[in-house]
């Protein structure tokens, strides 16, 4: 029987992280099913899967795209894999312990129970949250956070979170072929969209973890789109009113 709650796990170069991540929700007192969206990775992180998804009773699932494509595209179309099927909830979180996977059933609870159309796994919503990581870049990512907050007026803390449950509904309502970025500022895009609609977005507080395994994507190019992609999204909401 489907589960009604898919997991969207975006993969590049994860072979060290994707066996220990799936262990982890599968272990969850729910049963969450997951859909891995992998770029073609070098290092064998589809093959890893393909072998252990018979082991995980039809809850494990792969989407292989041909090439690195950035982390947007991969949840776009990890959106329209799960949209095609009757998921009433549709999750994003990272293969590298980052996001802590027994928060799950927290951002599921909020959506299911306390009313939330988004929840958000919220590293600033109570504080600074962030284990392991330079100061400089905690520093970094809470100003992003305030910056987008100000430009934008969303009432949401932690605006560039990648942690998230989407209620069906949601994604059902944003038209995804108009989604423009594809990096860092692809997180701050949906969140944008799904207060534009009114949609009730809530923030449960979480301690991030930097990664431990693997390399981290961040890059200049990334963190430049998420900068100036801010000002484009307000000032195009703005003129289309």
């Amino acid at each position: 029987m489907q589960s009604d709650s898919i997991i969207l796990i975006p993969t590049y170069n994860e072979a060290e992280n994707i066996l220990r991540i799936l262990k982890a929700v599968f272990k969850l007192d729910y049963d969450f099913e997951v859909l891995v969206i992998d770029d073609n990775s070098p290092d064998g992180t589809a093959k890893l899967v393909k072998e252990y998804q018979s082991k995980f009773n039809n809850q494990l699932h792969l989407l292989s795209r041909k090439e690195k494509m950035g982390l947007g595209t991969a949840y776009i179309a990890g959106f329209r894999w799960a949209l095609e099927r009757d998921y009433e909830y549709i999750f994003e979180m990272d293969a590298d312990f980052s996001h802590n996977p027994k928060d799950l059933p927290r951002l599921l609870k909020a959506c299911k129970e306390q009313g939330a159309d988004m929840a958000i796994g919220s590293r600033y919503v109570t504080g600074v949250n962030v284990v392991n990581w330079p100061m400089q870049r905690v520093i970094l990512s809470w100003i992003a956070s305030k910056y987008v907050r100000c430009i934008t007026r969303m009432k949401i803390h932690d605006t560039t979170a990648g942690f998230v449950c989407y209620k069906r509904k949601v994604l059902e309502m944003i038209n995804l072929d108009k989604i423009q970025f594809v990096g860092y500022a692809f997180q701050i895009e949906m969140k944008f969209k799904a207060y534009e609609k009114g949609f009730n977005i809530i923030e449960v507080p979480v301690i991030f973890t930097d990664r431990t395994h693997g390399e981290s994507k961040m890059s200049q190019k990334i963190i430049s789109e998420a900068i100036f992609g801010v000002i484009k999204l307000k000032c195009k909401s703005l003129f289309s009113k």
